[in-house]
């Protein structure tokens, strides 16, 4: 039951990401403020992948 849980959460979590990078639009690589809220956002889905990806035990 565990692994079923674990696989759903990383399915999620890339649907998470999908989803984000699709509503994405076109960047302003002028706009400091839109780089900087992009980055932030890629850093915490990045860190939500590696959790849902981690093996544990």
């Amino acid at each position: 039951m565990e692994a079923i849980v674990r696989t759903a959460a990383r399915v999620m979590v890339i649907e998470e990401v999908r989803a984000y990078v699709e509503g994405m639009g076109r960047v302003d690589e002028t706009n400091a403020g839109q780089l900087l809220g992009h980055l932030m956002t890629a850093e915490v889905l990045l860190m939500r992948i590696a959790e849902a990806f981690e093996e544990t035990g």
